[in-house]
Formats: structure tokens, sequence, C-alpha cells
């Protein structure tokens, strides 16, 4: 099978590699159908991720079939629709018990990290019963893929942590796959406003189509005087940093209410300030978290139900072109790419 891996700082490579095997009672191999390129594996390529070692297979995310089991995989069967979870996760362990997949003392974030991932053709799924997803042959696999990792992403570091409520005023600063995530998961609170900010037309543009408030270019001479604009100069309830960098964290920190919350996704690579002389009497919470991926089933029910779009993924691209792909996502601004599909 052929599969694409880091080759050292900035590059990657397709390369072959004999079809995984089970290789414990517990796990399942999946020949893939669909994957996609997430944010984090251009962190991995710009070398911010030093547990993955050079020839690892990248990739975390997918929807394919199952064609073996392990003895001890529960609830699945071979030719099952599946998507796979970012994170794998025993269920049994101390940090799988409290919910904190991401900690799971043999799982967590492993798939295109410490072990092989997910952009090839073929994928071995650890802890399969609590790692992979049975899906109903009446809705579009390719769509599916945004559940692996965005989804939840969004909903867990960010909606949740940013502790959204009714009426709620927010600010997500990012336009990328996870932040509008966090929008579309957002809505299901009801709050208002719901502020989108970047600094890619393009991106804004989508996130005012899939239900934004307002956006605003962060680029623009007066960005804080709108900003300011929309609550008052009150600062907003609640603000998501969806981009992981400096920059952006200290724009969240600006823009916090009293007594607000700022929930973080973006991976960050290098040190931010948390500037604790402005903030210390401000009552403000500052949440982090790795997904953990347990809303996984909740989000899928309200898809099926119609409740929110996956509308993420807006270029596709055969698995015979994923090189291209990530050239293309390197340059997102270029050609407006929001999230990238890779199908098999």
């Amino acid at each position: 099978m052929k599969g694409l891996v880091y080759a050292g700082s900035g590059t990657c490579e397709v390369r072959d590699f004999p079809i995984p095997e089970v290789q414990s009672p517990t796990e399942a191999v999946v020949r893939m159908s669909y994957t996609s390129i997430c944010g984090t594996d251009l962190h991995i390529l710009k070398g911010d991720v030093p547990t993955v070692e050079q020839g690892r297979i990248l990739g975390h995310e997918g929807v394919g079939t199952i064609t073996s089991l392990g003895s001890a995989v529960t609830g699945f069967f071979v030719g099952d629709d599946v998507l796979i979870s970012c994170i794998s996760s025993c269920g049994t362990c101390a940090a799988c018990r409290k919910g904190m997949n991401s900690h799971c003392t043999t799982g967590g974030w492993v798939l295109g990290n410490v072990i092989d991932g997910t952009q090839a053709e073929y994928v071995r799924i650890p802890h399969a019963t609590n790692s992979l997803y049975k899906l109903p042959g009446n809705i579009d696999l390719a769509e599916m893929v945004v559940f692996s990792d965005a989804f939840p992403t969004g909903m867990e570091c960010g909606t949740l942590n940013a502790d959204i409520q009714p009426g709620s005023s927010v600010a997500i600063v990012g336009a990328g796959p996870v932040g509008l995530a966090a929008m579309l998961t957002a809505k299901l609170y009801t709050p208002h406003p719901l502020v989108i900010i970047d600094k890619e037309v393009k991106r804004l543009q989508h996130a005012k189509k899939l239900g934004a408030d307002k956006v605003i270019n962060v680029a623009e001479p007066d960005a804080m005087e709108q900003l300011d604009s929309v609550v008052d100069g009150k600062g907003f309830d609640c603000v998501i940093e969806a981009v992981g960098t400096p920059t952006t964290f200290d724009l969240c920190q600006k823009l916090v209410a009293p007594g607000g919350s700022l929930a973080n996704i973006g991976v960050h690579g290098q040190k931010a300030t948390l500037d604790l002389d402005k903030l210390w009497d401000h009552n403000i919470s500052i949440k982090t978290r790795l997904v953990d991926t347990v809303t996984i089933p909740t989000l899928l029910r309200l898809f099926q139900a119609g409740q929110f779009q996956s509308s993420l993924l807006t270029h596709r691209y055969a698995f015979s072109d994923i090189l291209k792909a990530y050239q293309a996502f390197q340059t997102t601004s270029k050609d407006g790419i929001l999230k990238v599909g890779i199908d098999f």
C-alpha cells in the first residue's frame, strides 16, 4: 500500500508500505475511503510536534471499511463503514473514565503522531471498540470526515470550554475549519452576537454563508473599533482562539469581557504572553484542551437530525494527488481553500 509520510522539516512524500495487520485482540484494520489534511499536519511539517518521527504516516481523520478485527473488538463486523476518531481510547483507564480520552494511558492522539495514521490506503486502529463509530448507509460518507476531529474539537475545545449560553456574545478568532466548526456548534446554544475574525476574505465569506452574525477582517485598520462597536466596548462573554499564534492569543485577551471565558483551540508552537497584569482582576477563565472526541455520538445524531451543516470541505483531491493537496493547503488564501478532502 501507499502512505504519505513526514520526511523531515517542511517535507512529506508518498512511500510504499506493507498492509498493516491486527497486532492485538483490541485492534482493527480499516481500508480507507476518505481522509483529509488537518492544520495539525501542517504544524508537524513545521516541526512543532517533536513526537512525530521521520517516516511516520501522517493523518488522524478518516472514514473507511473494516477489513479485519481482533477477537476482543465488540460491536463491529468486517465490512462495516466506520468513522475513525482522531483520538484512540481504551475506555477503562483513569483518564478515559473521566472522559479525558486524549490522555488515555495507552492511546490518546497516537494516529499520525506516534503510530502510522490515516493518510494511507490502510490503517491499523488501536482500541477499535472505543475508537470507531459505525456509520449508516444513508449518509454521504465523504462528508463524515469532518466528524473525526474538526467538529468534536470545535465543540469540546471551543463551544463547551467557552461556556457559551443562550444570548452570550461570542468572538471566534480564526475562520479555519475548526474555528467554523466551533461557530456551527456554538449556534446550537443560540448566542448573540456571534462574530468571526480572520484576515482571509474568502474564509470570512464562508463564515458569513454558514451563519455568522458578523465577520471582521482583522487586517483592516479599524478592526478593533469594529469589534468594540459590536459589544459597546464591553468585551465578549466568550472568546475562542482557533489559530495558535502569539498574536491571535493576544487579541483574544483584549476581547474577553470581565467575567468572561477564553477557550484555546489553536496548536501553539511557540510561547504566548499571558497579560496577567491586565487580567488578574477580571474574573475570567482561560481553558485549554486537547479534543477527547466524547461528543462524536451526539454530533452525529444532531447532524442526522438536520440541526447543523457540515459544509467545511471545499476542495477534493485523489490520494494519488495528495502532495498537490498539501501544497494547496499551505497556500489557502490563493484558492480559497478551507478544508481538503482526500479520496481513495
